[in-house]
């Protein structure tokens, strides 16, 4: 992990690079507002040994310094944090964009593996925070200054008074500590609070509503839920009340050392070796230096914080960068002359140790229409994102006429892909937009998303929206229009086909919500456009579904089970070979007849 003070210069250089300006006058009034304060100190002790000694001149001139100060006291920091506080929050959203990009570069086995999921939960969590640990960096400015004068101005009295500032390491040591501990117990209860939080969704959720309702889900969603948080609650209660053991013992060790050094200064005066102005120095320094030690102790939690979230930041980019140079030497065809082979692949998801798919040979010829067929969980949609580079093969290779996909370019070669899933997003946008963002820098073309819907099938989709293209989707808004499954579905099919010269088109069981009859309609529909897209490009169009009788107009049909190749052929060449595809798809075409 980062130190605090890495993490301080890292944060101020995001802020300082977001606007120059508004950071130099932030942080010359911060500086000031951090000597006010112990300066203060000094003019009292002044203006008290003037008072003693019957000097009115002098007296009055540092009761004026004294007020000066109490003015600038309260006013300078204000001023700093208007100018700071706007480049803190556009450091914020770089640094949230950030996030956003390295998380949509990491590769879906990490995105998939539940350790990824609490650091990240957590990680998001804490750039909510984000303003309030940049604002302790500043804070960190002024407490450096006051501590530096309150030191001198104590070494003046007397040399044992710089003990006092040293005697404040302890809390902070112990806050560090501290927060280290309450940052594991946040780790722990990382998975109850994504479940509780997974269980208050649900419970919110108008899709899910139906079920709890119909299954009277009501109480066990209740159950769970705090069960869930309770969990949670009891390790975080548990961290919190260790940590502050902890801060307690290092205040206390504070406490004892402020009291020592007032009866030094009150002893010495006794003495005869200091004057009362120092006495009345001593004590306002101390409570100063109390203040600032409370201060120094909450701002070592939030820069602890902070640096859990920037190691985590870290820990993302690693992540990401350690898979960035495998990438990039290859050069992703303008059109594929041979196509894509399969050769010996072997993959296996990370929280398994049984391959999803093994020991997969074939060639997908350029220009073909490919289609994968196989029960549930054969390894289909597997085969599918290893096509789209989503993951890299657990061993044997996926080559591009040639050429090893782990060698090409990933945003490269995703350029030139377009892509239907089951399991698609319901983007809350514009309907033009939900649509249009299949092919980012048309996506205002309303010509091009109209055309993109109508070869999907779904033109009449348009008609069917109060404002046309312009329809805000979604119920997270307002004024957002609530589609149907059906509906949502048929944007997302809009949203693959906005690609119209792809190499690669995937259509990966897209039609899931509709009957055979209706799915077969739209796979020819498909296949028209592929026959078009592969004359152009060589491109290759891989549908995968689980209905065997819709896929009867591919080039060639590969028939997965249990994550291994079985058949591969025509429709005629496996019908014909009478095994695993001819007897499915006689089984499956007499459920229909």
């Amino acid at each position: 992990m980062t130190s605090p003070r890495q993490n301080g210069m890292a944060m101020l250089a995001v802020a300082w690079r977001a606007s120059r300006a508004k950071m130099s006058v932030a942080i010359g009034l911060t500086l000031a507002s951090g000597a006010v304060w112990p300066l203060m100190a000094l003019a009292i002790k002044n203006g008290v040994n003037a008072s003693v000694a019957h000097d009115l001149r002098s007296a009055t001139a540092d009761g004026a310094l004294v007020g000066l100060a109490a003015v600038g006291a309260l006013t300078l920091k204000h001023f700093a944090w208007v100018p700071y506080a706007e480049a803190c929050e556009q450091a914020a959203l770089h640094l949230g964009a950030e996030v956003i990009e390295l998380s949509c570069s990491a590769g879906l086995a990490h995105q998939e593996s539940p350790d990824y999921a609490d650091r990240v939960s957590v990680l998001a969590k804490e750039l909510s925070h984000l303003p309030e640990a940049m604002t302790g960096v500043m804070t960190t400015l002024s407490l450096t200054v006051s501590l530096s004068i309150t030191g001198f101005l104590l070494a003046s009295v007397s040399p044992w008074l710089l003990l006092l500032p040293l005697i404040a390491l302890p809390p902070v040591l112990a806050a560090q500590y501290a927060e280290r501990v309450t940052d594991r117990a946040k780790l722990r209860a990382a998975p109850m609070a994504r479940l509780s939080e997974n269980w208050l969704r649900l419970s919110a959720s108008a899709n899910s509503a139906k079920e709890i309702r119909a299954y009277r889900l009501e109480r066990e969603v209740r159950r769970r839920f705090a069960e869930s948080w309770a969990g949670q609650a009891r390790v975080l209660w548990a961290g919190e009340a260790r940590a502050t053991l902890v801060r307690s013992a290092g205040l206390l060790i504070f406490a004892i050392g402020y009291a020592a050094a007032v009866l030094l200064v009150l002893r010495q005066a006794v003495e005869g070796r200091s004057r009362i102005g120092d006495v009345v120095l001593v004590i306002v320094l101390a409570g100063q230096v109390n203040q600032q030690v409370y201060s120094g102790v909450e701002l070592m939690r939030v820069r602890q914080r902070m640096g859990s979230g920037m190691a985590r930041l870290d820990w993302l980019r690693g992540l990401v960068g350690d898979q960035r140079p495998a990438h990039g030497a290859g050069r992703v065809p303008t059109e594929l002359r041979r196509g894509i082979e399969f050769r010996d692949v072997t993959f296996a998801y990370s929280d398994t140790r049984t391959p999803a798919i093994s020991g997969i040979s074939v060639l997908l010829p350029a220009g073909s229409t490919v289609a994968i067929v196989g029960e549930n969980g054969a390894g289909k949609s597997t085969i599918a994102k290893l096509l789209c580079g989503f993951y890299e093969v657990t061993s044997g290779s996926i080559e591009v006429d040639g050429v090893d996909l782990r060698r090409l370019p990933a945003d490269v070669w995703r350029d030139n892909i377009a892509a239907s899933f089951q399991d698609f997003c319901r983007f809350e946008l514009v309907a033009r937009h939900s649509v249009g963002i299949g092919d980012v820098p048309r996506m205002d073309d309303e010509p091009q998303v109209v055309a993109a819907l109508a070869r999907a099938g779904a033109e009449r989709l348009i008609d069917r929206l109060q404002s046309g293209l312009s329809t805000q989707l979604g119920k997270s808004w307002a004024d957002g229009a609530g589609l149907s499954g059906g509906q949502w579905q048929n944007v997302a099919l809009g949203r693959g086909m906005m690609r119209t010269h792809p190499l690669l088109l995937i259509m990966d069981e897209p039609t899931s919500a509709l009957d055979a009859e209706a799915e077969y309609a739209l796979f020819l529909r498909y296949a028209r456009i592929a026959s078009q897209v592969g004359s152009e490009r060589g491109a290759i169009t891989v549908l995968v579904s689980h209905r065997f009788s819709t896929v009867r107009m591919a080039d060639l049909i590969l028939v997965v089970d249990a994550g291994r190749l079985v058949e591969a052929g025509s429709h005629a060449e496996l019908i014909a070979l009478g095994g695993t595809y001819a007897e499915l798809f006689n089984l499956q075409a007499s459920a229909y007849s």
